[in-house]
């Protein structure tokens, strides 16, 4: 049995955001300042977004818009994660995992009320967590499927039993699966909230920002500014100039090529995300179902150009990230050999091959025209239907129908879409699918990490894909700002610690 407690959540500040755009430089970082006054309790924080939510109903609508700025700040669950992609406590005081991976015994934390007033206690997380569990309209009902039993054994304890073990079921319990809501709650989500978080959802003006308040009710530390204000900036040059012209003090996801001009007046920070630069194959097509065609197509791309052409991230060679359970170093798999590629793809029959990468609108054009250069040197010529998010999803990731394709895929620990052949990607390996269920269900979180290793390095050595790169974050933050998380900001901003000091 082992346990976890609040304590460790107090190691590190709860960081991530919705932005799928993300970008790092390779420039030197220049050094952080100290604020320039003694925060200012009653400070608004200003902070530049790219994507705003369609609505506020983090229960029945998916999308890391909504988990960055309601997850920890409006809604809570018994655990979150922290920057680093480490489980640690929140509303639970602490937690304990029977030996054989099946029992979840949490402890709630004193004084928890919901911004109604209402108390809470283990009867709400039943109730939140029972629907979900039987509500396939809710987000994380499939990850749910081994859930058992959910009982309150008293008003501060919450059993959780599962039919089998689930290396991910904890995790999956700091996303929106795990938020808890008050028992028989009549507030319309996609525009209000009941939380138990630091802030209060003030107002919403749809297309500009969303504000919110310091719940003053709090029952853990109050947050540091009065009120946080988002800004939705969809457009890169103007987030520069909004920072640069003082409406806000953060901007997220800041242009590489544009970062230089924020230098003299911002701390940059580059935040490590899970954000994986996917360039999907169509494994179930000809002549994608080749695995010499996917090889080939790999030893064309000149990575480490890529990753300087785009300013953007490190290179990444396999499905799992560094921030995620059974990373490891996969360079060794593939390199940059356009001669080899010639060799292989005449060897099956493909010289003059002909493809289509489809591509969302929102990624711009610097991928898309690499690909093509690389491409072309080895006698492939790459096509580009660049076409908009909803057809996107209907034709790719719907239908399957696609040759190439290229999206950032945000979410951690998503490696099970490689065990799942019917996801778009159309990869079908017994072997791989095995040892990624042997690795849910094993309960030393080392062994399962080694079995997603060995599992990882079969689907990049089939070239299941290509990871163009792992994505990164450059954040600009006023000297005034202290606090502002840096890492995994592409999945969530825990901002109850940031503070805004009083300018002298």
């Amino acid at each position: 049995m082992f346990r976890r407690t609040r304590r460790l959540a107090l190691i590190s500040t709860i960081a991530a955001s919705a932005v799928i755009l993300s970008a790092c430089t390779g420039t030197a970082e220049p050094e952080a300042t100290a604020p320039v006054g003694d925060p200012d309790p009653d400070a608004t924080l200003q902070v530049g977004l790219v994507l705003e939510p369609t609505n506020l109903d983090i229960r029945r609508t998916s999308g890391a818009a909504l988990e960055q700025i309601l997850i920890d700040n409006i809604y809570e669950g018994l655990v979150t994660r922290d920057e680093a992609n480490e489980i640690v406590p929140r509303l639970a005081s602490d937690y304990e995992v029977s030996p054989d991976g099946l029992t979840y015994t949490f402890t709630l934390n004193e004084g928890i009320t919901f911004h109604s007033g209402t108390p809470l206690t283990s009867a709400d997380v039943v109730s939140s967590y029972e629907a979900v569990r039987t509500d396939t309209t809710l987000q994380g009902n499939a990850e749910f499927a081994s859930v058992a039993s959910i009982t309150a054994p008293d008003p501060a304890t919450v059993q959780i039993v599962l039919t089998a073990p689930n290396q991910n079921f904890l995790f999956s319990l700091t996303g929106p699966a795990g938020l808890v809501f008050q028992t028989g709650d009549t507030t319309d989500l996609k525009t209000a909230e009941n939380g138990t978080g630091p802030f209060t959802l003030s107002r919403w003006s749809k297309g500009s920002a969303i504000t919110f308040a310091r719940n003053d009710g709090y029952w853990g530390e109050p947050a540091g500014v009065a009120e946080v204000e988002f800004q939705y900036i969809p457009d890169f040059s103007a987030g520069v100039n909004a920072a640069l012209d003082g409406g806000v003090q953060v901007l997220t996801a800041v242009d590489p090529n544009l970062a230089p001009q924020l230098e003299d007046s911002f701390t940059l920070t580059t935040g490590r995300t899970t954000d994986k630069a996917t360039l999907a194959f169509n494994n179930a097509k000809a002549p994608l179902d080749d695995v010499r065609v996917r090889e080939a197509l790999r030893l064309a791309i000149d990575h480490e150009a890529l990753v300087e052409a785009v300013g953007a991230g490190t290179t990444l060679y396999g499905p799992i990230p560094e921030l995620d359970p059974g990373y490891e170093d996969l360079s060794d798999v593939i390199s940059y050999d356009p001669e080899k590629a010639k060799e292989l793809l005449a060897e099956a029959g493909q010289e003059d091959l002909e493809l289509t990468l489809t591509i969302p609108t929102f990624y711009g054009t610097t991928v898309p025209k690499v690909l093509i250069s690389d491409f072309q040197k080895v006698g492939v010529t790459l096509k580009v239907d660049s076409v908009e998010f909803p057809a996107w999803l209907e034709d790719v990731y719907t239908n399957h129908d696609y040759d190439l394709s290229f999206v950032l895929h945000v979410e951690p620990r998503d490696f099970g879409n490689f065990a799942d052949p019917e996801y778009y990607f159309g990869y079908d390996n017994a072997d791989v699918q095995a040892l990624y269920a042997e690795a849910l269900a094993e309960v030393d979180p080392d062994a399962s990490a080694d079995l997603l290793a060995e599992a990882a390095r079969i689907v990049s050595e089939d070239h299941a894909a290509d990871w163009l790169y792992n994505g990164a974050t450059i954040t600009a933050v006023s000297p005034l700002v202290s606090g502002f998380p840096e890492d995994s900001i592409n999945s969530r901003i825990d901002l109850a610690g940031v503070t805004v000091a009083v300018e002298k």
